[in-house]
């Protein structure tokens, strides 16, 4: 990412988290920046550069907003299901 301009970042996140459907936490690990920065990227700086694909990545975004509790419940249930494993490996 490095030698590109913000506003050519924010495009580019923009367009990847689209793709990809992903969310701000994994467009900010996969473009190396920080999640304030991604955010403010699509939710600010692009709304100026390229509105349609601000409107475009909003819609993703808010998906993601909405299934963020489902994906949470699943990340905890998955966490004890380990935990119960090894507590029965540890049994035999």
């Amino acid at each position: 990412m490095k030698g590109l301009s913000i506003e050519e970042r924010a495009v580019a996140v923009a367009q990847y988290i689209i793709e990809t459907e992903d969310t701000v936490r994994g467009a900010a690990r996969r473009f190396g920046i920080s999640k304030s920065s991604i955010h403010k990227d699509v939710s600010q700086r692009l709304l100026k550069i390229n509105y349609p694909l601000a409107m475009e990545v909003r819609k993703v975004l808010d998906k993601n907003k909405a299934e963020r509790h489902i994906r949470g419940g699943m990340a905890t249930k998955l966490k004890y299901e380990h935990m119960s494993e090894e507590k029965y490996k540890r049994k035999i």
